[in-house]
């Protein structure tokens, strides 16, 4: 029993010296809790893609993350996918959005790599030539296979990070690891709670999204209750925390090869 207790008492401890860090990263970013409309928001480029024209004979798959907006930022993050095939001189940009059509999965909803209503995005995937262009058909082919297309749903899931992880479970070469705030990304059937993490490689045991454990190639160790995950990554050392996402060594797949 003492045992138990210490473990609750740690984790509510986790949570709230996370959801502080949280607060104070949004708070002085000028961001989160700012009062902006997301009518008037920032959409623009954050000019962190490459340019398409430049770069037309490359094959191309990059994968952001933004936080939410306003104050569900401090909580999650959301996700979007690129893609460019060689010889095309314009990006395609794949993501999950709950408004606007009753298929939740969207098209260049917006620019390649913009602000996510005011949120500069991080650069979790950036893979180039013949193993993007090799990626490519087997994204495109998750896409249309994702189980949800006309559900969405802020918690547990499925919703965008639902949709992330369904693409990084299809195509492992991605090597996806979608961070800790990513919540959704474990939301799994009930009639399924056993199968690939997000990253493709391993193991992850899940109910609804709610309860669960995850050992991955990228995740590491993560532990999955109410949707808060906690966790470390030894491959690329780092703790995995809710609200924060990652505290540790900064980490971007990439794959620039030919």
């Amino acid at each position: 029993m003492i045992f138990i207790k210490a473990i609750v008492i740690g984790f509510i401890c986790v949570l709230l010296l996370s959801f502080a860090q949280s607060y104070y990263k949004a708070t002085h970013n000028g961001v989160v809790l700012n009062g902006q409309s997301w009518s008037t928001a920032r959409r623009d480029s954050a000019e962190m893609a490459p340019d398409p024209r430049k770069n037309r004979d490359e094959a191309i798959v990059q994968i952001y993350a933004a936080p939410t907006f306003g104050w569900r930022g401090l909580l999650a993050v959301h996700p979007w996918i690129i893609i460019k095939k060689a010889g095309e001189t314009e990006f395609s940009r794949y993501e999950v959005i709950s408004w606007g059509s009753t298929n939740v999965v969207r098209r260049d909803y917006a620019l390649p790599d913009g602000y996510w209503f005011g949120a500069k995005p991080v650069l979790l995937v950036d893979h180039r030539g013949a193993s993007a262009g090799a990626m490519i058909p087997r994204i495109e082919a998750a896409i249309r296979s994702y189980p949800w297309p006309q559900t969405y749903r802020v918690w547990p899931g499925p919703n965008s990070n639902t949709f992330l992880a369904h693409i990084g479970r299809e195509v492992p070469e991605l090597r996806l690891d979608l961070p800790a705030n990513a919540i959704g990304k474990d939301y799994r059937s009930l009639s399924n709670p056993v199968g690939l993490p997000p990253s493709g490689r391993g193991v992850q045991v899940s109910l609804l999204g709610v309860l669960g454990v995850t050992l991955g190639a990228e995740e590491g160790v993560e532990f999955n209750i109410l949707g808060f995950n906690v966790g470390m990554d030894v491959r690329t050392p780092a703790l995995r925390l809710p609200f924060i996402g990652r505290l540790g060594m900064a980490k971007v797949e990439t794959d620039r090869g030919s």
